[in-house]
């Protein structure tokens, strides 16, 4: 079967399927890539593809500057296509599946008590009326990211409605497709309810939009959007040892929350991650500090020598 129709064929399952358009459209971005590679090395058919081809095309992409994330996710993909053509018995055989993963960089970036002052001063100190409604929006933006841990995708389809004022909550429309009720710190509460007040001024009770992050015409900001506010950000502050966006805050609010001790369990639910062995590569990469918990309880420091 050529592949360039059965490439086709499995968008077309997969949107059948009812996968989120974001991951339809990295299906589409990572499995075209692999094609046009393919297509340079005269293979047409899926039938002649062997893990040697798909190994080549994995080492030209690194070559190329891709971490191993990204790598990894390339696999991923070339492996659920293939799964799917051994379903429609055009292969066997995946030949994709003994390939073995990248090791992966285990650093991940979180802001420092240092970083979130600098930004959050920085939108403070703008004070000009001109400027006004786009300062008090990024900082509410990244109050309520710090604040809940919400993912991009989420930040920008919360509405006014889904916010209980009173019992501090918030609905969340999250990565399962689900809406799941989260508990919202009072502080944070306050910040929102306060931005929510200045917004009515802004463009009149009457008019207040359903959405809560919204431009300066009163459209709801899009992921791309939010991605803008931050890197317009990242030039003023020139942060030299952390990337600035939106993953970023959520890390940092996992982070914060393992560090004063909130149970594993606990940061699963305001996360909302599928799985708590995700939770728990968390909690291993910023657990208690070794050296500290070690001056804390060691046994010497209970005998009087």
């Amino acid at each position: 079967m050529l592949m360039k129709f059965a490439v086709q064929d499995f968008y077309d399952d997969r949107e059948f399927k009812n996968v989120t358009p974001k991951t339809l459209e990295s299906y589409k971005v990572m499995l075209n890539q692999f094609v046009d590679f393919c297509n340079e090395e005269e293979i047409m058919n899926v039938e002649d593809l062997t893990v040697n081809i798909i190994k080549k095309y994995l080492v030209s992409c690194q070559k190329r500057g891709n971490n191993s994330t990204t790598t990894n996710s390339k696999l991923q993909r070339i492996r659920a296509f293939l799964n799917y053509m051994i379903e429609c018995e055009v292969i066997e055989k995946n030949p994709a599946k003994k390939i073995q993963k990248a090791r992966e960089d285990v650093r991940i970036d979180v802001f420092t008590d240092y970083h979130i002052k600098q930004m959050l001063n920085y939108y403070r100190r703008l004070k000009t009326r001109e400027h006004a409604f786009h300062c008090y929006r990024d900082y509410s933006i990244i109050i309520t990211l710090l604040g809940t841990g919400l993912r991009l995708s989420e930040l920008c389809s919360i509405k006014w409605t889904d916010i209980n004022f009173v019992q501090q909550t918030m609905s969340v429309f999250g990565k399962n497709r689900r809406k799941e009720s989260i508990p919202v710190a009072e502080k944070c509460t306050k910040e929102l309810l306060a931005y929510k007040v200045y917004c009515e001024q802004f463009f009149g009770q009457e008019n207040l939009n359903d959405y809560i992050f919204t431009n300066r015409e009163n459209e709801p900001l899009t992921p791309n959007a939010v991605q803008n506010v931050f890197k317009r950000l990242a030039k003023v502050m020139n942060f030299r040892d952390v990337r600035l966006s939106s993953h970023t805050f959520r890390h940092t609010f996992c982070q914060k929350c393992i560090q004063a001790g909130m149970s594993t369990f606990a940061i699963q639910k305001l996360m909302r991650h599928s799985s708590i062995a995700v939770t728990e590569k968390y909690a291993a990469m910023w657990g208690n500090d070794l050296k500290e918990q070690n001056e804390k309880f060691n046994p010497l420091n209970q005998l009087d020598i």
